[in-house]
């Protein structure tokens, strides 16, 4: 009997069939919209009386078929092994530190009060610091979460990076996460033999912009007159960013060698990069540019001959004529500012600092910084100095601008600016200038020393460290509000000697609250410097691991 077939069956079959047929992209179609809305049909078929179950083992004969017609994927090259590091490998302990370091960095931060436990994730920086001085390899199992640590700290980069070596940099090019590392050169790959003319023109005119940059700040650091060579053959055709950027590089080194090049640059069309040529030109006393600026503020700034005694008289600019404009001088001032005063100020900021000894009758710098000068202009005048003293690294005229740090705050002599006298005190040598904030914070307190502090070397000098505690002890006794000064506890964890750990023990246990104090600033307090003291024995710690 031959073989029939119901009509049933042959419905069943049949829809499926139809559906099989419709690209896989109609199907991921009809599924998004909905069956309703796109029933899962070829044009002119019929509709699936089950159009939900017709699509679902439509699909899942597509998938079959296409995993089943995949073919192998054809293996890449492997990656050249990591360049060798030769430096020793950690002690234990300090792996082991550095482990719990990376670790801590991830785990949530408990918020609002901090408690007495030390901070971690602060002394990374301070770890790696270390290691680097000894000269330690960082361990391979190591370096994805240190790589992942400064990928997200910018401030440990360059700590983490060193201390990560050739095999950080290898890794580095196998994870675009980690790109930043390679800014210096995009294949991970070192930069080339400097001693090598070929090779280094070869990275100057192709490689990647921060590529050329790291190779002229290199080149600069090794020959600066070979850096501005390699600068002056594309100087023309870079962009106005670009040749602001390449600029700045000429800091490091810069000498009388760069002023024919730098005068050039005074008429480049961007403004910015005809800025920049001004400032760096000025900080050189012997350019024709601290000549030019100084004849035109020597004409502003001169001694008062009308009384009977010794004082300044100024007479500002009454214009900013094309020449001004050409050596730098801004002819707009920022809102708010007059512009005679802005024109005067940045006259006065260029002019080498030796001219006005020279004007005074050989007065020094502190004698003229004390001189009283006319029509309220002492302000000004003295900002302006304070500038050209951070610009010239003059630590003479830094000294006089800072004044005596025991002086009151408001009117002593030279500048009254927190922010200004810590710049001029980078000027100074590592004591002189750990000598003058701590006498200031003897004067003073801590309220206005922050700043200061932050340009202080670590760790502070014996004298500066002593100064801090006991100016927060006296806080402390005082019920002053803790958490004003949580900024500078912060600082002290990093940066106070571990041998001070010792005498700061007795401060750690908590105090009857004075009349007038802030609620809870005993507790506060105590747990402040039982977090102090904590650190301080940790980075104690962290240092013998390191140098065992």
């Amino acid at each position: 009997m031959p073989h029939t077939t119901s009509p049933t069956a042959t419905t069943t079959t049949s829809a499926p069939a139809s559906v099989d047929s419709l690209p896989w992209e109609e199907l991921v179609t009809s599924a998004l919209l909905g069956t309703d809305r796109r029933p899962p049909a070829p044009r002119g078929g019929p509709v699936p009386a089950d159009a939900p179950a017709a699509l679902l083992d439509a699909a899942a004969l597509h998938t079959v078929r296409r995993r089943a017609g995949l073919l192998p994927a054809v293996p890449e090259a492997r990656p050249e092994p990591a360049a060798p590091d030769p430096r020793p490998a950690l002690p234990e302990a300090a792996r082991h530190r550095l482990a719990h370091l990376l670790a801590d960095r991830s785990a949530p931060s408990g918020g609002g009060r901090r408690g007495a436990a030390p901070d971690l994730t602060e002394l990374i920086p301070q770890w790696l610091a270390i290691a680097n001085r000894q000269g330690f390899r960082a361990p391979a199992a190591l370096l994805p979460p240190l790589l992942d640590a400064a990928r997200a700290r910018t401030d440990l980069r360059p700590q983490a990076l060193a201390f990560a070596g050739p095999r950080g940099m290898w890794l580095a090019g196998l994870n675009p996460d980690w790109k930043f590392a390679l800014r210096g050169s995009a294949s991970g790959a070192p930069q080339p033999d400097l001693t090598d003319p070929g090779a280094v023109a070869r990275l100057w005119e192709e490689g990647l912009f921060a590529e050329r940059v790291a190779l002229l700040d290199a080149v600069r650091a090794q020959d600066p007159p070979a850096a501005l060579a390699l600068l002056a053959t594309t100087w023309p055709a870079e962009r106005a960013e670009d040749r602001l950027m390449f600029l700045d590089s000429l800091r490091s080194g810069l000498g009388g060698a760069d002023e024919p090049f730098l005068e050039q640059a005074l008429s480049d069309r961007s403004r910015n990069v005809r800025a920049t040529a001004a400032e760096l030109l000025s900080a050189l006393p012997e350019s024709a540019l601290a000549g030019r600026m100084a004849a035109r503020a020597l004409s502003c700034v001169h001694p008062d001959r009308t009384g009977d005694v010794a004082s300044i008289a100024v007479e500002a600019p009454h214009e900013c004529d094309a020449d001004m404009q050409r050596d730098g001088v801004m002819a707009v001032p920022p809102t708010g500012r007059g512009e005679r005063s802005w024109w005067l100020g940045q006259l006065v900021e260029a002019t080498p600092l030796g001219v006005w000894e020279e004007r005074f009758g050989g007065r020094p710098a502190e004698e003229i910084v004390a001189l009283p000068v006319a029509d309220d202009w002492a302000d000004e005048l003295h900002t302006a100095w304070c500038r050209a003293a951070v610009r010239q690294r003059n630590p003479r005229w830094s000294r006089a601008l800072l004044g005596r740090p025991s002086e009151p705050v408001a009117n002593g002599t030279g500048t009254a600016s927190i922010a200004e006298r810590s710049k001029l005190l980078a000027s100074l040598d590592e004591g002189e200038r750990a000598s003058w904030v701590a006498e200031f914070i003897a004067a003073h307190g801590l309220s206005e020393a922050f700043q200061l502090l932050g340009v202080c070397t670590v760790p502070w000098a014996g004298p500066l460290g002593r100064a801090v505690v006991d100016a927060l002890d006296i806080a402390r006794d005082g019920g002053s509000y803790p958490w004003s000064f949580s900024g500078v506890m912060g600082l002290a964890e990093r940066c106070l000697d571990p041998a001070e750990a010792d005498r700061l023990e007795v401060l750690t246990a908590a105090q009857d609250e004075p009349e007038g104090a802030s609620p809870g600033a005993g507790g506060y307090w105590s747990e402040a410097f039982q977090r102090l003291v904590s650190t301080l024995r940790l980075r104690a710690a962290m240092e013998a691991e390191l140098m065992a």
